[in-house]
């Protein structure tokens, strides 16, 4: 087994990982994509849910302490600002991938579509954070509500925001950041047990 002090070093390590894959984004509009969600399933998936929570937790303090490490940059402003909800979530979604892999296992395909139900904390916090800042916020509303009529999306306000801020993520986030976080935790996985450490 991993012992603990280890568990805490991957832990740190994995929230640098975080911090790094959310500079590598571009934006559409007032929500980037990144790949942090790379970060987050790989932190769980690594460590559990346990050391997975506590390395997104990590990364979440970095960013209050004014550490350029979310793709909007640091500080407070970035924690209680429109896409503060993603962050929030990032720390519900480590968790259950760090659930999920304790009760799937080595089932690559199992594990990776389990990341479509351990994202869910993160398109929902973020959703309704973001929702709460546009319902209050004219200018925000209509350039969201832009974005999802451009890419196709027709609705209710409710929905466009939802589309924008959510669906056209899922695509990116399930098959390049969670195949890639599963991927890299098999890899890992190996390296580490050939080493004679069992996660």
């Amino acid at each position: 087994m991993v012992n603990s002090p280890v568990k805490l070093t991957l832990a740190i390590a994995m929230a640098a990982v975080t911090a790094i894959s959310a500079q590598i984004s571009f934006k559409v509009g007032p929500i980037p994509y990144t790949m942090q969600n790379f970060g987050v399933m790989l932190s769980g998936f690594l460590l559990g849910p346990r050391y997975g929570t506590f390395s997104i937790l990590i990364y979440v303090g970095m960013i209050a302490l004014g550490l350029p490490f979310a793709s909007g940059g640091g500080g407070l402003g970035v924690l209680l600002g429109p896409t503060a909800g993603f962050i929030y979530g990032f720390i519900f979604s480590a968790f259950l991938a760090g659930v999920f892999r304790d009760f799937i296992g080595d089932k690559k395909l199992l594990l990776w579509i389990s990341t479509l139900i351990a994202s869910i904390p993160t398109y929902l916090f973020g959703f309704i954070v973001f929702y709460l800042f546009a319902f209050n916020d004219l200018s925000m509303l209509e350039s969201v509500s832009k974005i999802a009529k451009n890419l196709g999306f027709e609705g209710s306000e409710i929905f466009l925001i939802f589309a924008a801020t959510v669906l056209i993520f899922i695509p990116q986030d399930f098959l390049v950041d969670h195949l890639l976080a599963v991927v890299v935790y098999f890899y890992l996985k190996k390296m580490l047990t050939e080493r004679g450490m069992e996660l």
